[in-house]
């Protein structure tokens, strides 16, 4: 047996190592920086670097790396050895506090959105204290942003720092009104919980479309799904749970708070949660986490697939983004308390909330916005594009009171009844939980489920802690002139619910209705991608992001450039990946079993008194559809021949989402059909069926 505790962030240079390592002085000063953002003196991080590079060594790491974020929405590292050369043809191992808080990446081949020219290269790494650092695969991992020579953010993280300091500092000025002078730095935590897929590699090597896009692009759908609902939370399989137990090892290794692990609602589909961590930290985890899942998958002889949609017709894959904002006292903030009527304090942070979720629904959307989350948003499986926000009926209660300005009574706890009396009593929640809701408030926190399996949570986080710091910003400046403090927040808190409630909706966001209400309360559905991204560069987003120092204008734009060309390339490869399995594979299957039938019916008509119905029918059949299949690639063909250079972004993406996207669409009904009509042994690929059900 592990001695878990032991093993937990053995491979991770934290505040224990630091302090059980590091001179008094240093440690104290390395402290200072991280918790009040101070400079880091050279003479400091000599000695850092020094004791960092020792710790390491010890462990086998033998190279460094800045380990960083850029926007491909994956990690990057480049590695460099310890060795310094010394004469007579020996070394030693250095590393100085210079390569440790600086780096210079080739920035060159990186989306930068225009921010750079092809032959500008030099970019800038720099050490993020704030997140410790880590050994994995023998190097010393230190976690870094990223930036361009000129300054601009080329990274998710960056940013993200940005956005928590402004969220601190608009949070603090709320605290000092309420006349908390012991809190000195509020933070944002998160914990989000990863879906993905596990499925056979001599499957996923099989599958061209897998291999190149993250989803299949062909699939008839298999006699059982998950209509019979006995995945959800079963027994794990045999392999699966060797994989996860080797997961959660190497997480807890890396300090990953890696907590829950279950099977998911499709078959083949899993979650694990870790607990929260500050929201850079989580950020840096979950990249981490998914970084791992696919190496260890691997080792298994699995794959593990995060795309939001790998399979057609059985549920995708999300990321619950779960968020809180705490003080460095311990409080949290978005703690009700046993009385959350009398708590002026959290109200008030809880209509900031609303509010911000209201105000900015469209530039919330944009952070979720991808190719692959437009598969799933919508579906009876994830929330739909249109943002609202469940409260439950408890604090619903309570703010209508408040609004209507008469008095609300707490509601008593009861026990709750099962019916069977060996069963312990337990209080019953005076709330339920709300699965359908984009944003929801489930205790002390709110989830937000909208984010796709395959993003990196520092973009939704980034746009979060921006919108609810303009709101603290702006209730702050109003609270901070009032003579009549008691009043004139109470007015501010009904007034606020009042003006925002149309966001908050606590039934069925499945339900066709709840699309019709929604745009009766004037709430924006972005339904795709393209819908969508426009939003993040409107005059309201740019006044928001600019104001409090998290994007400047350019670095907006060109983020915009990013996924806008990010939509249009994950589209043209699909199809390029659909032609190609079309063209090489799947129509020589159906001229095949084509030939075969024409054979066994030429001869058994010449051999006489036999019924061939059935193979004239189904040959007549497959030839249609070989007909109707070949018509439709033609025109998808001919279709990205059509591809205009030159275009605006928007028309360029409207071109992918309008016309091929739904050329694509044509095509698949027809394979998918014709999976059905041609035997086994001809079908090039494996089939949905052997795919989800072959880990046992």
């Amino acid at each position: 047996m592990k001695d878990i505790p032991s093993l937990f962030g053995s491979m991770v240079f934290n505040e224990t190592v630091m302090r059980a390592r590091l001179p008094k002085d240093v440690y104290k000063a390395l402290k200072k920086t991280m918790s009040k953002g101070t400079h880091l003196e050279l003479d400091i991080a000599n000695v850092v670097a020094n004791t960092m590079k020792d710790w390491a060594v010890e462990r086998g790491a033998t190279h460094f790396t800045h380990w960083f974020q850029p926007m491909t929405g994956t990690t990057a590292e480049k590695h460099d050895s310890f060795i310094s050369p010394i004469g007579d043809g020996k070394v030693i191992m250095e590393f100085s506090g210079k390569e440790l808080v600086r780096g210079e990446p080739d920035a060159s081949s990186f989306p930068s959105g225009g921010l750079r020219a092809t032959f500008e290269a030099r970019g800038y790494t720099v050490w993020d204290i704030t997140s410790y650092a880590f050994i994995k695969d023998g190097t010393l991992c230190i976690p870094t942003a990223f930036c361009s020579y000129s300054g601009e953010a080329l990274d998710k993280k960056t940013p993200l720092l940005r956005s928590m300091e402004t969220i601190d500092k608009q949070a603090i000025r709320i605290l000092r009104l309420f006349g908390d002078t012991s809190a000195q730095r509020v933070l944002t935590t998160v914990g989000p919980e990863q879906e993905y897929f596990l499925i056979d590699k001599e499957m996923y090597l099989k599958r061209p479309d897998l291999i190149y896009t993250g989803r299949t692009l062909f699939g008839a759908r298999p006699p059982k799904g998950q209509e019979l609902e006995d995945h959800y939370f079963g027994a794990i399989k045999p392999r699966v749970s060797a994989f996860m137990k080797e997961l959660d090892e190497e997480l807890w290794k890396l300090g990953v708070n890696a907590k829950t692990k279950h099977n998911e609602v499709a078959p083949a589909q899993h979650e694990l949660a870790p607990i929260f961590s500050t929201t850079n930290i989580a950020t840096d985890h979950n990249q981490l986490t998914m970084e791992l899942m696919k190496s260890l998958a691997n080792k298994h002889g699995l794959v593990c697939l995060l795309h939001e949609k790998p399979f057609a017709g059985v549920n995708g894959s999300g990321k619950h983004n779960n968020w809180s904002i705490s003080t460095d006292t311990g409080i949290n903030l978005l703690e009700p308390g046993d009385t959350p009527h009398d708590n002026a304090q959290f109200l008030l942070f809880l209509v900031a909330v609303i509010k911000a979720i209201d105000d900015y629904q469209d530039i919330l959307r944009v952070s979720v916005a991808s190719a692959g989350n437009d598969h799933r948003l919508g579906a009876n499986e994830a929330p739909p594009a249109i943002v609202s926000m469940f409260l439950g009926e408890e604090l619903t209660e309570i703010l209508e009171a408040i609004e209507s300005g008469k008095g609300y009574k707490n509601k008593e706890k009861h026990e709750m009844e099962i019916g069977v009396s060996v069963l312990p009593h337990f209080p019953k929640d005076t709330t339920d939980r709300n699965r359908t809701s984009p944003f929801a408030f489930t205790g002390n926190k709110f989830e937000f489920r909208m984010l796709g399996s395959a993003f990196s949570i520092g973009g939704p986080n980034i746009v979060l802690n921006t919108i609810i710091a303009e709101i603290l910003r702006q209730f702050a400046d109003t609270l901070e002139k009032s003579k009549d403090f008691k009043s004139d927040l109470s007015a501010l808190v009904k007034k606020t619910f009042s003006d925002h409630k149309r966001i908050i909706f606590n039934g069925n966001n499945y339900a066709e209705e709840w699309v019709v209400e929604a745009q009766r309360r004037g709430l924006s559905n972005l339904k795709t991608t393209v819908d969508a991204l426009p939003e993040f560069v409107s005059k309201k987003s740019v006044e928001l992001f600019t104001k409090h120092h998290v994007f400047s204008e350019v670095e907006l734009h060109s983020r915009y450039e990013i996924l806008m060309e990010g939509y249009c390339k994950t589209i043209h490869i699909e199809a390029l990946a659909m032609v190609d399995m079309v063209k090489g594979q799947i129509i020589p299957a159906c001229v095949d079993y084509q030939n075969d039938l024409a054979k066994l019916l030429k001869h058994k008509k010449e051999l006489g008194g036999y019924d061939v119905t059935m193979e004239e029918n189904l040959l007549v059949n497959i030839a249609k559809l070989s007909s109707s299949m070949l018509k439709k690639l033609t025109a998808l063909e001919n279709t990205l021949l059509d591809n205009k250079e030159g275009q605006d972004t928007v028309t360029h993406a409207r071109f992918y989402r309008e016309k091929v996207f739904a050329e694509m669409q044509e095509l698949r009904l027809v394979v998918d059909e014709l999976e059905t009509l041609v035997a086994k042994k001809h079908w090039p690929f494996p089939t949905y069926g052997q795919i989800l059900y072959s880990v046992i």
